[in-house]
């Protein structure tokens, strides 16, 4: 049965009242700029917390809050991963869901550690893992098809991947849930968002593809051949998102894609992880360019072409750790800094409120 199109519908947010926003900033108790990149965040988040509050009128008065936060990995397989684009077989990604359910990954333990509600969400991986709490089912297939003999997938199920993330995101805001993170999992997804990248950015491949999380020489040149044929094999379908997206992407891509749309139509802040999620990001933002207000860009990883991608989004990640590991786990460890931006704001004194001569 053919997936009806999905779109969204997601409304910018007001600069009108960045002076006020701004002022407030600027009068805390410190000189003006002093906390950085915070003060550029919090910002941002006034701004859509603002909007969404509907107190654009007295932005100032808005008290910022982050409620439920909730990190959503997405697992999914890629046909290509047959051809050895990676170090890990295709089964790894079904053990990292299972690990993953188990609360012994990486990011378990992040969550755990800085307050994010953990779901993992099986969007496409070879094999189903059953018999297992915590796992949700948004199957869209068994793997994608590898994308350099065939599309990875149809459009019809790009669109049904998009309605399951949308009806994800709103079963969280309905929770009161108003800050969501990505992470994925999935062998071979670097691939799939090198592919997306080159597609998008039209740039050479050898400028998007990386080592992934470690690949040899030998691999990285089959890897670059792959996706090249990819490439040209596809050239003729690659005139819009969606269709870059049935091309080249992979089910968890789809389906985070889907996800920041959903969340932005929410006027939910979304937290973009590394490599992969900025990929999904990419493709979000060519759909719908006002998504891009609400996205915050947690890290820069160690992959090659993330640091291009970044800047074509106009994007300063919050951290740099050399990071390749994907699941979320960056995004995760910038919550600490999002809940520091919002604290400031709402807890700081102003100079006048402390009795001291102001230095702005």
């Amino acid at each position: 049965m053919s997936q009806s199109a999905v779109s969204f519908q997601i409304s910018p947010v007001s600069k009108a009242q960045d002076p006020l926003i701004q002022q407030k900033i600027d009068l805390k108790t410190k000189p003006p700029g002093a906390l950085g990149q915070l003060e550029s965040l919090a910002l941002q988040i006034a701004r859509v917390q603002a909007t969404d509050l509907q107190q654009t009128d007295q932005p100032q008065n808005t008290v910022l809050k982050i409620v439920q936060p909730t990190m959503l990995v997405f697992a999914g397989d890629h046909g290509i991963a047959a051809e050895g684009v990676s170090i890990a077989p295709s089964e790894v990604t079904r053990q990292m869901v299972q690990n993953f359910a188990h609360g012994g990954a990486a990011i378990n333990v992040f969550c755990r550690q800085v307050g994010f509600k953990l779901e993992v969400i099986d969007c496409g991986i070879l094999t189903p893992v059953e018999g297992v709490e915590g796992i949700i089912d948004q199957r869209l297939g068994a793997g994608t098809g590898a994308i350099h003999l065939e599309p990875a997938m149809a459009l019809e199920t790009v669109d049904k991947g998009f309605a399951m993330a949308r009806d994800l995101i709103e079963r969280h805001h309905q929770a009161g849930c108003n800050l969501v993170a990505f992470g994925e999992m999935g062998i071979a997804n670097t691939s799939s968002a090198a592919a997306i990248m080159a597609a998008i950015m039209q740039l050479d491949v050898i400028d998007c593809v990386g080592r992934g999380t470690g690949i040899n020489s030998e691999t990285l040149e089959r890897k670059l051949m792959l996706i090249e044929l990819a490439l040209l094999l596809h050239q003729s379908a690659l005139n819009g998102p969606k269709s870059v997206l049935a091309c080249l992407g992979g089910f968890e891509i789809v389906q985070m894609t889907g996800a920041m749309l959903a969340a932005a139509e929410r006027k939910m802040l979304v937290v973009v992880d590394g490599f992969i999620a900025t990929a999904a990001a990419l493709v979000a933002v060519q759909i719908a360019p006002n998504v891009r207000d609400y996205l915050i860009f947690a890290h820069q990883s160690d992959e090659q072409g993330h640091q291009r991608m970044l800047e074509f989004l106009q994007a300063k990640p919050l951290l740099s750790l050399g990071l390749r590991l994907g699941e979320g786990t960056g995004a995760a460890l910038a919550l600490p800094l999002i809940q520091a931006s919002v604290n400031f704001y709402n807890q700081m004194a102003s100079f006048s409120d402390a009795g001291i001569e102001a230095v702005v």
